[in-house]
């Protein structure tokens, strides 16, 4: 048996990943915005003893956007509801820094952690798309590097809020009249390049202290970040080879950063296709490649460059050479993009399709499928996988049904929960408050 386990969230978006997910006979077209087929997916998650759901967000559409896109909940809210239908599954969520106020994120996170008795996560990102900034009556879209001091910043600020009030400084005794203790109550006065915010937060520290932050970042300035500041990494590399050198990138980072490198975990994307036979799986796949028609190929594939229009371009020619451009939105994605093409000298038909319904390791039988995620945990490429199916319900059912009970058969996953926190769940330490570690250290010295 392992003492380590595999850790495993599971990104519920909509009808699924691929872009053409919602034309697929098993897909529930509006899944983006139906609540019951919400609860029902992140119901059938808590049962497998699933570490935590995820749910996605971005703040620019167009006419090119993928459709579980355009009409789709904010996610926050919908946390909140799902809290009233679970007890012990984490619910996480994007929200984006860049358009947002440290001290609404710290109450709007805080107060969905107290909802869920501490299963509360935030997916901090920064906001790729430059069309967001019309959205919000900026002049402009800040550009990358620029992004993540921003965040930088915000989270220090968000850190400093959720620490307003020590542990103990509710006393709430009727008796005497005396409802708090003032001196464990804290401002932070923060300023700083970007933000100045006095605090304190009117809300107190959850059952887990704070939430567990999340981090996607793959570029330099984003895996920088990542290692100083989150608690889980998602990563989206296609081979063991690249997770593993991706791993082992981050975990130098933070030992670097003075953490210690076994509370962050890394987890890459899976997408598993799972089939009876290889043949079934692999005729699962040709079935969802096909449900995407070229044109919504190419907007996909052009959402990533800040909706470039590839229309002009030829489709069966080599991929064009795009120089820098798309580097201010997803940097690591595109420069991603045009190696794969430039490497495997592929047209932008066969990079446009590849976009929408990448080849992977996690296609097969379930027991291959098992053995893969297996051999990528134990070999230091992954500490777990952030689930992300094509298509919704299909393929989470399928690896709910077929492969996780190998998983589980193996020792590699848990049969039970062993906490009632996303922090405990996942075998991270609850952070002290930085008054209580002060005051408490200075009592030491004494």
């Amino acid at each position: 048996m392992s003492e380590r386990k595999i850790r495993l969230g599971a990104f519920l978006s909509g009808t699924g990943g691929n872009m053409a997910s919602w034309r697929h006979p098993s897909a529930v077209a509006d899944g983006a915005v139906n609540l019951d087929y919400y609860k029902g997916l992140t119901r059938k998650a808590e049962d497998a003893k699933l570490d935590f759901v995820f749910f996605g967000d971005g703040l620019y559409i167009s006419e090119k956007s993928h459709p579980n896109f355009l009409n789709r909940f904010e996610p926050l809210t919908l946390l909140a509801a799902l809290a009233m239908e679970t007890t012990k599954i984490g619910l996480a969520a994007t929200l984006s820094t860049t358009y947002s106020d440290p001290y609404t994120v710290a109450r709007q996170f805080s107060s969905i952690d107290h909802l869920s008795n501490g299963r509360a996560g935030w997916n901090i990102v920064t906001s790729p798309l430059e069309g967001s900034a019309a959205n919000y009556n900026k002049p402009e879209h800040p550009q990358h590097d620029l992004r993540y001091r921003m965040a930088s910043e915000f989270l220090e600020i968000t850190k400093g809020l959720w620490d307003s009030w020590e542990d103990d400084a509710f006393i709430r005794d009727k008796a005497s009249g005396v409802f708090i203790d003032p001196e464990k109550l804290h401002r932070l006065d923060h300023k700083g390049e970007f933000y100045s915010i006095q605090g304190p937060l009117n809300i107190s520290r959850s059952k887990q202290g704070r939430p567990v932050l999340i981090q996607a970042g793959s570029s330099e300035a984003g895996r920088g970040f990542a290692a100083g500041v989150a608690d889980a990494i998602f990563t989206g590399q296609a081979t063991r080879a690249d997770a593993a050198e991706f791993y082992q990138d981050i975990k130098q980072r933070t030992a670097k950063a003075g953490r210690n490198p076994e509370e962050v975990l890394v987890m890459p994307g899976c997408s598993p296709i799972v089939g009876n036979t290889p043949e079934e799986a692999e005729a699962k796949y040709q079935e969802i490649a096909n449900l995407v028609v070229i044109e919504d190929a190419l907007n996909y594939l052009g959402r990533y460059f800040n909706d470039m229009d590839f229309s002009p371009y030829d489709l069966d020619a080599p991929f064009p050479d795009l120089g820098d451009f798309g580097r201010n939105g997803w940097e690591s994605t595109t420069d991603r993009i045009k190696q794969v093409a430039k490497d495997e000298n592929l047209t932008l038909r066969e990079m446009a399709v590849r976009s929408t319904t990448p080849r992977h390791e996690f296609i097969g039988t379930p027991t291959q499928i098992a053995d893969t995620m297996q051999a990528w945990f134990e070999n230091g490429a992954a500490d777990g996988f952030m689930l992300n199916s094509s298509v919704l319900p299909q393929g989470f059912n399928d690896f709910v049904d077929h492969v996780l009970p190998i998983l589980k058969e193996r020792g590699l996953f848990r049969t039970e929960y062993e906490a009632d926190t996303l922090r405990g769940n996942l075998g991270l330490t609850k952070p002290e408050n930085r008054y209580t570690q002060q005051s408490n250290a200075q009592k030491s010295s004494r």
